[in-house]
């Protein structure tokens, strides 16, 4: 790991970080001793007021990095909003919410209200109502509650944009600048992002002080242990060869990867054809019913999940057994995080990609000489 572009080897106990006892309880209930490299370099300059700019691959811990200092840094008798977390997805944000109430598990007047698009705006004006201290939002929906002056962001200490290479890619620019620029006297900025493009750099320049910069590349220990493999098919025997995947190798809990919403509405109902337990989840699906597919599959009631790239980021299942790309991603980027799906809480994981066209093979064979990934052709 790189702190302000120097070498450091972090090797912290929690113990060892003058944490509250509320937020040491919260940890040792989930069995965590040991921070992971980048909340070993934010914890500490959060906790000093410092703005932090951090790039860190996904799975590494981002969460707690800016999470635990927020809450350490909460008045649980206070009722005004100090910590507001901008994400770019209702996924994402929902999922930071999770995290965040367990640190809280024995901090009980500590509330966070999570707002994004897809709910009622009135029942989250009722969870407003109850004056939490932290708020976690889609910019869309906060800017929504800015204008019915529901949210008032004058008593904020700290901001942070997770994932805030995708908000900005996301086109969610303005409402993160003007957001800003309603919280002038905030303390701190965090800017946690798995790269760190022109569009964050813009952001750091203009609205961070002397940022501490924290790299954590993910090296060989912190990669996960994921098998990549490609297999040519012709387009037509894609769906045959999906399930020929599933059965062959034995896989319980998988999801497939589209790159439109048509095609996984197509091949969810294909592979239902088949006797195969599956459900998709896209952007033209509601909310609610988002919701109770992804429960249903991290409850394990449900073999395969179909998605587009909405749930690439930002979704907390840990025993997926593999991924598999149905169509390969137009961006890079897109890849890294498919098969970050698997591969997590240190298990072994595979990702099978379907190439049925000269173009998907380009485009894999050029993602990953950008990554360096091995991805051997195979045949079932």
């Amino acid at each position: 790991m790189e702190i302000n572009g120097i070498e450091v080897e972090l090797d912290l106990r929690y113990s060892e970080m003058n944490l509250s006892e509320g937020i040491r309880k919260a940890l040792d209930q989930k069995g965590f001793t040991h921070a992971t490299p980048v909340q070993g370099g934010a914890i500490p300059c959060f906790k000093e007021g410092k703005d932090v700019m951090a790039k860190a691959p996904t799975g590494s811990g981002k969460t707690f990095a800016f999470g635990i200092p927020m809450i350490e840094a909460t008045d649980p008798e206070g009722t005004d909003i100090t910590g507001l977390v901008l994400a770019p997805t209702r996924e994402l944000a929902l999922q930071i919410q999770d995290e965040l109430r367990s640190l809280c598990a024995f901090l009980p007047g500590i509330r966070i209200a999570c707002l994004y698009g897809g709910q009622p705006i009135d029942r989250q004006i009722t969870t407003l109502k109850k004056r939490p201290q932290i708020i976690v939002a889609t910019p869309g929906r906060l800017m929504d509650h800015m204008k019915r002056r529901t949210v008032r962001l004058q008593h904020v200490q700290t901001v942070v944009l997770d994932e805030a290479d995708r908000m900005l890619d996301m086109g969610f620019i303005k409402d993160v600048t003007h957001i800003l620029k309603q919280i002038p006297n905030r303390k701190n900025l965090g800017l946690f992002s798995a790269t760190i493009s022109r569009e964050v750099m813009d952001i750091s320049w203009v609205y961070q002080r002397d940022p501490v910069e924290i790299v954590v590349r993910p090296v060989e220990e912190n990669k996960p242990k994921i098998s990549q493999y490609r297999i040519k098919v012709d387009m037509g025997g894609k769906v045959d060869l999906l399930a020929d995947i599933l059965e062959k190798k034995n896989l319980d809990r998988v999801i497939v990867f589209c790159n439109t919403k048509n095609t996984t509405d197509r091949i969810t109902g294909l592979l239902k054809m088949k006797g195969v337990s599956a459900q998709c989840i896209h952007g033209d699906l509601g909310q609610k019913v988002r919701e109770k597919v992804l429960s249903t599959f991290r409850k394990g009631e449900l073999r395969v999940l179909v998605a587009t790239d909405v749930a690439a980021r930002g979704l907390d299942i840990d025993d997926v057994d593999a991924v598999i790309n149905y169509d390969i991603p137009e961006e890079g980027e897109y890849y890294v995080h498919r098969i970050g799906r698997t591969g997590r809480a240190k298990n072994q994981g595979e990702a099978y990609n379907l190439l049925s066209s000269v173009t998907e093979e380009i485009r894999l064979d050029q993602i990953a000489r950008n990554n360096q990934y091995d991805i051997p052709t195979i045949t079932l």
